[in-house]
């Protein structure tokens, strides 16, 4: 049995959801899920330009930690762009 997952500090709430590429009807295209937690590592890393170490502090969470994270949402966004799949990011349920 695996340990819970410690609770992350998301500041961040996107206000588009969905990425796609052009001339494709969304219900022909196949879905990549980037999580809250992700879409707040790549912002925090790529957009606002923290190392990791500070993001990390940010989310609340250990630096090891952080780089699994981004390191899983690049891959997933790297995946769905290569592919040409949908890209959903999933909304913060409290």
């Amino acid at each position: 049995m695996s340990r819970p997952k410690k609770q992350r500090c998301l500041q961040f709430t996107p206000c588009v959801f969905y990425y796609k590429p052009t001339g494709v009807p969304l219900r022909y295209l196949e879905e990549v899920e980037i999580l809250p937690d992700e879409i707040e590592a790549v912002k925090l890393h790529f957009v606002d330009n923290l190392d990791q170490t500070k993001s990390a502090q940010k989310m609340c969470i250990s630096q090891s930690t952080f780089a699994r994270v981004v390191n899983t949402a690049t891959k997933k966004i790297a995946f769905a762009i290569i592919n040409g799949k949908a890209i959903r990011i999933s909304k913060i349920v409290s």
